[in-house]
């Protein structure tokens, strides 16, 4: 339980300095500016954490099970917002509004009211999906809501809430010490309230999304190395119990081609309603049989899978007369998302022309054990998945898949598309894997390795850019590989900063293209170590050598 409260705080931390976190900071910054109370930031950003736990834990459910529309909450919190807003710009008003309050002590100025406050703000906060906030709304959704979800919840919203309570607090410093601010009060009401008004407007209208997708993702190699651990994943898994296709990424069968076999693809299931398809009718992948399939999980908030979608799109548009059929599947991540006209609202003004499946119950999210926002899975023409693709990032890798399988069919293909690039602003190699279920990148027949037994392993000739080696005496297990006597590892690798999962107690000798680094000590339960920094991003060979009993996890890159 310990492990899960300082996984979610981590994660939350990290969301909280994303560009997710903009939207609510022109109100979080108000609030400390015009605060006359000193506890009013600290009660505003309780609220928030308290609304944001309460929702995303019940609120769907809760909701459902009333007979409310999902997206009650957030319309009732953006209208409080506005009045608030309004009633900072305009003080006439603001006592108009307030006299209802304060019968019950609870108007804007009061403790009651910045509770009340922050529980408005957190019914509109949106940040970033992961693969903690992901465990998370699944779990809320399906009512599996346990001590560990919460203990995860409240870490996550815990660790979320502490970089806005610091900004608030920032915001009374100044407001209260700089002499411009304090000889100008009521502008500086006004101004915060007009802050207010255009960041609720905002909100209402999607305003915010431009900025936030066309921002570099520049904390996603941080949020990998947290939330896609071997030890988080474990965690997570642990909760959420995820079965299916994309669950543990498992080689099967002999592969037709270069790309990994998976097995067979998920029928789509559950599927409430049917975007962009004639009279909404439902598809099939059994009826898609001689197509190449892309099934994009995605929802509309998502700035991650927004900063994902013009590639997506791009892949459409210029591959569906080829062969290729993008099928977008809309799994819900907070209630608003929901109501079938947000989302058909969504897709018309990001002008998505491929269908979409609403996967409102799950169905189709739990088939394919999904456990993130975006994913991608690409079918072959036989209806089996030949390439997984999680998070943003590794569009080239995607498309370069899709070309393979479509051109097993005689003809040319056009070119290759040209999208920019939000995700970290420079290509990194692809997440390694050292344990046989999710072996993506090992330089030798995945088959040639031996399960659960400690073997002899040789380094190749050539090892090619974003593949790993083995030599020595290693243990390959299921989810992470133990080093015996002699094990040394070799990986070329494209990044600024590699990091490595280990646990065990032991030594790790390190040189980088021939010149040796310092060495890493290991000790304990499973932990992230960072092998190497690099000043500038580029490439490297990296060879590790082991002593003692250490198992290895997985590389992230950064």
């Amino acid at each position: 339980m310990g492990y899960l409260l300082v996984l979610g705080f981590l994660a939350g931390l990290i969301v909280a300095i994303s560009p997710c976190v903009v939207p609510v900071l022109p109100i979080v910054l108000s609030t400390g500016a015009t605060s006359e109370n000193r506890r009013r930031p600290l009660l505003v950003i309780c609220g928030l954490m308290v609304s944001f736990t309460a929702i995303v834990l019940f609120g769907s459910v809760v909701l459902g099970d009333l007979g409310l529309p999902k997206d009650l909450l957030r319309n009732v919190a953006l209208l409080a917002l506005l009045l608030v807003g309004i009633g900072m710009l305009v003080p006439k008003v603001g006592e108009v509004l307030e006299r209802p309050f304060r019968k019950v002590g609870a108007g804007p100025r009061t403790n009651a009211g910045s509770f009340v406050l922050g529980l408005s703000l957190g019914a509109v906060y949106v940040p970033c999906a992961g693969p903690v906030l992901a465990a998370i709304t699944v779990l809320g959704a399906q009512a599996k809501v346990g001590a560990g979800t919460v203990i995860l919840t409240l870490g996550y919203a815990s660790g979320t809430a502490l970089p806005l309570l610091a900004i608030a607090f920032a915001a009374k410093r100044a407001s209260s010490t700089l002499s411009p601010l304090k000889k100008h009060a009521k502008l500086v009401r006004k101004f915060a309230g007009v802050l207010v008004v255009v960041t609720t407007v905002g909100l209402a209208t999607n305003l915010f999304s431009s900025f936030q997708t066309a921002v570099p993702g520049y904390t996603s190699a941080l949020q990998n190395a947290v939330e896609s651990s071997s030890s988080a994943r474990n965690s997570l898994g642990t909760l959420t119990h995820a079965k299916g296709a994309g669950a543990d990424k498992t080689l099967t069968g002999q592969p037709s081609s270069g790309l990994p076999d998976y097995g067979p693809a998920p029928e789509f299931s559950n599927v409430t309603k049917w975007l962009n398809t004639p009279q909404g009718k439902p598809l099939s992948l059994s009826g898609l049989r001689g197509k190449v399939v892309l099934v994009d999980f995605w929802t509309y908030s998502c700035i991650n899978c927004l900063r994902s979608l013009p590639h997506v799109e791009a892949w459409y548009g210029r591959y569906s007369k080829e062969g290729l059929v993008v099928v977008g599947v809309h799994t819900p991540e907070f209630p608003f998302e929901y109501v079938a006209s947000n989302v058909e609202q969504a897709v018309s003004r990001l002008g998505v022309e491929y269908p979409v499946a609403i996967d409102d119950k799950y169905g189709t999210w739990d088939a394919y054990g999904n456990e993130y926002w975006p994913a991608e899975y690409l079918i072959d023409r036989s209806g089996r998945i030949r390439e997984v693709s999680y998070g943003e990032g590794g569009y080239a890798g995607t498309e370069g898949a899709i070309r393979e399988l479509l051109s097993q069919k005689k003809g040319s293909l056009p070119s290759v598309t040209s999208v920019s690039n939000t995700a970290p602003a420079y290509s990194t190699t692809q997440e390694s894997y050292l344990g046989y279920d999710r072996v993506d990148n090992y330089a030798g027949n995945p088959s040639s390795v031996v399960k659960d037994h400690f073997v002899q392993y040789s380094f190749p000739k050539d090892l090619s850019q974003g593949y790993f080696s083995l030599s020595g005496q290693w243990k390959v297990e299921s989810s992470g590989s133990l080093a015996g006597d002699g094990a040394q590892l070799e990986l070329a690798f494209e990044a600024k900063d590699v990091y490595l999962v280990m646990s065990g107690s032991g030594s790790v000798g390190i040189t980088l293209n021939g010149t040796p680094q310092p060495t890493i000590q290991v000790k304990g339960i499973p932990d992230i170590y960072q092998v190497v920094s690099l000043r500038t991003p580029g490439t490297g060979t990296l060879a590790l050598s082991f002593t003692g009993s250490i198992e290895a996890y997985d590389f992230t890159f950064g």
